[in-house]
């Protein structure tokens, strides 16, 4: 384990019960999310390795996006 995940883990083991189950329910629920984008990422890679990606407009994907938040 890095000295900063012990560090943090040592001033957590400080605090009440449900203050530390908060925060263990927060970072498992984050380490999630990254396994999940990390397989995203891995996906993308070996699609773009078996000659499957494709050229972009950065505007329309700008747009799009902006399109999104619009209606959110």
């Amino acid at each position: 384990m890095v000295k900063t995940l012990e560090q943090a883990i040592a001033e957590i083991s400080n605090l009440s019960d449900a203050d530390q189950e908060q925060i263990g329910r927060k970072l498992l629920s984050h380490v999630e999310k990254l396994r999940q984008l990390r397989s995203e990422i891995d996906k993308g890679i070996r699609s773009l390795d078996a000659g499957q990606g494709r050229e972009l407009n950065i505007e329309d994907v700008i747009r799009r996006k902006n399109t999104k938040r619009a209606g959110s």
